[in-house]
């Protein structure tokens, strides 16, 4: 058979992902999936709505299924699902009593890897316990770290019996190489949802997988370890914000230069009382190029950084500097050219005393840094992103930036905010 492409609707709201459904069906999609999120927030609504809009489609429900497997099949089949997806990580008879419901009301079942320990050994189990697909399938959340579907796709597909569904990450620059490798059914979320235009999205990915080819997407296949940078340059303070479950910024920190100039880097950081700007100097010889230098000066409003400082640190190549303390000459540092967050302008500064320390833990506006922890500050703030989840957290802003995309579009069409988001009906009734 020809390879399908499957829509993942990951949403929240049903009347969102019936439009978008509408619109990717007219473009070419060949099936429909309830995603897991749609049917916790809006239940089987979602998959009798799909059935009743799209009666030629095939409607699957991501049940993902983990116990009493006979129940929720047959829930989801007398919605209208054609195939429903339980996990491969289920209990055997969980399975078991899945395919026979799915028998019985002429339904089909995929087995889901999401967190098999061994791959290419479940795979073969679950196909002797008689289920229709295996789904190779890395998760949201295992995508932020910049995990990819193709590290167990070839162990998944040498081992099945039964047609192969592949999903996580996947879009117009990918989907090629998921159908070369033998797969069945392409399964794409994001890279149509969080689209401006679905419809423009689905027939691009459909083209790549027709032709064998690769073409760039509006919507980014999640970035790997060594492209944290490049992942932040594309968002806000405010995506990361979101992303970090509305972790505040430094609080009355505020860019002083007039520039606008976004600054990403690892944190360099140090520690001073009021005045004393010898360690904050001291820091531009020790940092390297790309880092950004973040002051503790306890929030005193006595320059500890100016002119002369801004520029041997541009020469250096530094991104930029934080400081909770106070900075002077913002008309020449703006003429250099050099990014400065801070708390105070003030003209007077102190004396180099050398009080203090570098790459030690510190606190600005509120916030703890440590060496290393990512900085992104723009206008609306500075965040910091601790250093061990910089990936995840610069992937899942790069995602929160790309679903407002999609909301911006609706806003432009005339909904306001609040029926966009639907916010009555998510309001806690007292």
């Amino acid at each position: 058979m020809s390879v399908k492409l499957q829509v993942a609707l990951d949403l929240m709201n049903l009347s969102r992902a019936l439009k978008i459904a509408k619109e990717s069906v007219e473009a070419g999609v060949d099936r429909i999936e309830a995603g897991t999120p749609l049917i916790k927030a809006e239940g089987m609504d979602a998959v009798r709505e799909l059935r009743s809009r799209f009666p030629d489609q095939e409607i699957v429900a991501d049940m993902k299924t983990m116990d009493v497997g006979g129940m929720e099949v047959e829930i989801a089949a007398k919605a209208g699902a054609n195939t429903v997806v339980v996990l491969a990580a289920a209990d055997d008879e969980t399975i078991k009593e899945a395919v026979r419901s799915a028998r019985n009301y002429d339904a089909k079942i995929m087995a889901d890897m999401l967190g098999v320990r061994d791959p290419a050994q479940r795979t073969r189990e679950v196909c002797k316990l008689g289920v229709d697909y295996i789904g190779v399938h890395v998760g949201i959340d295992s995508q932020m770290r910049g995990e990819d579907p193709l590290n167990i796709l070839s162990d998944v597909i040498s081992q099945s019996t039964v047609p192969v569904a592949v999903a996580g990450g996947i879009n117009s620059e990918n989907a090629a190489s998921m159908v070369e490798r033998g797969v069945d059914i392409v399964i794409v979320g994001g890279a149509i949802i969080k689209a401006k235009d679905v419809k423009e999205a689905t027939r691009t990915i459909k083209t790549a997988m027709e032709q064998g080819i690769s073409v760039a997407s509006e919507v980014s296949k999640k970035f790997g370890p060594r492209e944290i940078r490049t992942c932040l340059t594309k968002v806000s303070s405010a995506n990361v914000s979101d992303a970090m479950h509305r972790s505040p910024c430094m609080i009355g920190i505020h860019q002083v230069t007039s520039f606008g100039e976004k600054i990403i880097g690892p944190a360099f950081t140090v520690k001073t009382v009021d005045g004393d700007w010898a360690k904050p100097v001291e820091a531009i010889d020790r940092a390297k190029k790309g880092d950004i230098i973040v002051v503790d000066s306890n929030g005193g409003e006595t320059a500890v950084w100016g002119e002369l400082a801004s520029l041997s640190a541009k020469v250096k190549g530094i991104a930029g500097i934080v400081i909770d303390g106070a900075v002077r000459d913002i008309d020449d540092i703006d003429e250099i050219g050099f990014p400065v967050f801070a708390r105070h302008i003030a003209s007077h500064a102190g004396e180099p005393k050398g009080y203090g320390g570098t790459q030690v833990d510190i606190v600005c506006g509120g916030v703890r840094i440590r060496p290393g922890d990512w900085i992104i500050g723009d206008p609306s703030g500075v965040m910091v992103i601790p250093k061990e989840e910089a990936l995840m957290i610069a992937n899942r802003a790069l995602d929160v930036m790309e679903r407002e995309n999609r909301i911006r579009r609706e806003i432009e069409e005339g909904k306001t905010l609040s029926v966009v988001m639907e916010l009555q009906k998510w309001e806690k009734v007292e």
